[in-house]
C-alpha cells in the first residue's frame, strides 16, 4: 500500500486580493456597458436625461457580485418595454425600446461583457 501526505497552503492575501479585483472589474464592466450603449445611439433621445445623469450605475451590491444599470426617469420603462413607439432618430440615430436587448444573451454584443469583464479582471487583479 502506497500512502502519500500533502499539504495545501492557502495565500489569503492573493485571495483576497483577486477578490477585490473581481469588484473592480465589475464595477469598470458595467460602465464601459453603459458607456457602450451610448456610443450605439439605441437609447432613445429628447433632452439627454435618460441616456445622461438618469441613467447610472449602483454598485451598492458590488461586494456580492451585483451592480446595475439603474434608469431612474420615470418614463425609462415605459420606453424600454415598447419597441413599437416612433421613436426620434434625431439625436440617436438607432434609437428603440429595448436598448440594452443586442447585449443581452442571444443578442449580437452578448459577448462584450464578458470580454470586457476578463479584461478588467486581468488589470485589477495583475494577471
Amino acid at each position: 500500500m502506497i500512502k502519500a501526505n500533502s499539504k495545501v497552503k492557502l495565500n489569503h492575501f492573493k485571495i483576497k486580493q483577486l477578490n477585490q479585483a473581481a469588484i473592480v472589474a465589475l464595477e469598470q464592466t458595467a460602465e464601459a456597458l453603459h458607456t457602450e450603449v451610448i456610443q450605439a445611439q439605441v437609447t432613445p433621445f429628447d433632452r439627454g436625461t435618460l441616456q445622461g445623469e438618469g441613467t447610472f450605475m449602483d454598485d451598492s451590491e458590488a461586494q456580492s457580485g451585483r451592480v446595475s444599470l439603474v434608469s431612474s426617469t420615470p418614463y425609462a420603462r415605459r420606453l424600454y418595454y415598447h419597441p413599437e413607439y416612433d421613436f426620434q432618430t434625431v439625436e440617436n440615430a438607432f434609437a428603440r425600446g429595448e436598448w440594452y436587448e443586442d447585449w443581452l444573451p442571444g443578442g449580437k454584443h452578448e459577448k462584450f461583457t464578458p470580454r470586457a469583464f476578463k479584461e478588467f479582471y486581468r488589470k485589477a487583479g495583475g494577471l
